[in-house]
């Protein structure tokens, strides 16, 4: 089979027609299968609108051509639709976990996720995948008979367990979960529809998993070099890169930095690319699953980087959080972002009525977990632009967070 030529399905996609269905009966669409039905859905939902003003690393008005949420999402989704088109995989659920697995982050990147955790501390803390699944599962209301989207099951697991299981067969957490335990909004949700949480999800949820490691390793990397927090030779010090960017300049001796740059962000997600297809063709003829149920009952991950690849990719992170995440003016930025978070959440706590009406709707019956938990979802949902009005409307002073 030629590169860029679609696999036949495979036995081991998920099926749209044996789908386990929806928490809230519908009738089928005539046009769409149901996995399609729920991409469009993350689409049109006002929460997949709002990425658009939500930061990645740098926030909004720091400049025009930096990530945000919502392009990192449409990157990660174009990698894992060609990972599932190469390996036969469900196109249309692949692209629906893409898009739709930061739909939880609150605004100001990790360092509002940081700040929410705190102020939610004694009543669950926050988790953003478990956030991702309040927006589909209820934050959402667009439809007449149910909140949130109603997406099938499928999706909903991809959403929960697209990082791998979070419990054990006896139900007690596993890995990062250990800790802490299962999320709140995760542990209650089950509660009511099983997306067994033991199991591994589909390999349409690896593949979007493995796809979002790919784009912010590419794209951290581009953003870094346009904000001068480093200088594309800087990353020299890793083989990999080091060998890309040899391998560019001996094609192109001319070639001005910002091309070189985005010449190694382009060979290096399909080096990336290439070897997560090279080791899952190698695991699925090892394991050989019949069908999706196979998938999940394996011991571990399908889709993963080759040990090799796994020690470039995680170097490649070591840089970043080393050389952007850790660097003095982000750290102040999202210093200055948190406590704005932190403003508006003691800010609400302290006088509800400043929320909207209409999230005060049943907020007279609320208890104190639920009051907290509440403005935590409306903080959550907010973009950062919103989030600095809010607190210029609240507060004398508003930091500018450049």
């Amino acid at each position: 089979m030629s590169v860029g030529m679609a696999a036949p399905r495979a036995p081991y996609a998920c099926d749209p027609d044996r789908s386990r269905g929806r928490l809230v009966a519908e009738p089928p669409s005539r046009t769409r299968s149901p996995f399609r039905r729920d991409c469009d859905r993350v689409i049109h939902s006002t929460a997949f609108r709002r990425l658009k003003y939500k930061t990645q690393v740098f926030v909004f008005h720091e400049g025009d051509h930096y990530r945000t949420r919502l392009t990192h999402s449409l990157e990660v989704a174009q990698i894992a639709r060609a990972l599932a088109r190469q390996l036969g995989l469900d196109e249309d659920l692949t692209e629906t976990l893409a898009l739709a697995h930061d739909l939880g982050h609150p605004p100001f990147g990790h360092a509002g996720e940081r700040a929410l955790d705190a102020c939610l501390k004694e009543f669950g803390g926050f988790d953003h995948n478990a956030q991702t699944l309040r927006v589909v599962a209820s934050l959402e209301h667009r439809y007449p008979e149910f909140d949130g989207l109603n997406l099938t099951w499928e999706s909903l697991e991809g959403i929960v367990k697209h990082n791998g299981p979070l419990t054990d067969r006896s139900g007690c957490p596993v890995e990062r979960y250990r800790e802490r335990g299962v999320p709140v909004g995760i542990a209650d949700y089950v509660k009511t529809y099983d997306l067994e949480l033991w199991s591994f999800a589909s390999l349409e949820a690896q593949v979007a998993a493995i796809a979002d490691d790919i784009a912010y390793d590419a794209h951290d990397i581009d953003d870094g070099l346009r904000a001068g927090l480093f200088q594309l030779d800087d990353l020299k010090v890793m083989p990999l890169t080091a060998e890309i960017i040899a391998e560019t300049s001996a094609h192109y001796p001319d070639l001005e930095d910002v091309r070189r740059g985005a010449e190694l962000v382009r060979e290096l997600i399909s080096h990336l690319i290439g070897a997560v297809l090279a080791e899952a063709q190698k695991n699925l003829a090892a394991v050989k699953p019949q069908s999706a149920r196979d998938v999940r009952q394996q011991s571990r991950a399908l889709i993963a980087f080759p040990a090799e690849v796994a020690e470039e990719e995680a170097a490649i992170k070591t840089f970043l959080y080393q050389h952007m995440y850790r660097h003095e003016r982000v750290m102040r930025v999202m210093a200055e972002a948190e406590q704005i978070l932190f403003d508006l959440f003691a800010k609400y706590v302290k006088s509800p009525a400043e929320l909207p009406p209409e999230w005060l709707l049943g907020a007279e019956a609320d208890n104190e977990g639920d009051r907290a938990r509440r403005i935590g979802n409306f903080i959550a949902g907010m973009t950062d632009r919103f989030a600095l009005t809010e607190h210029q409307r609240l507060f004398d002073s508003t930091p500018d967070l450049r």
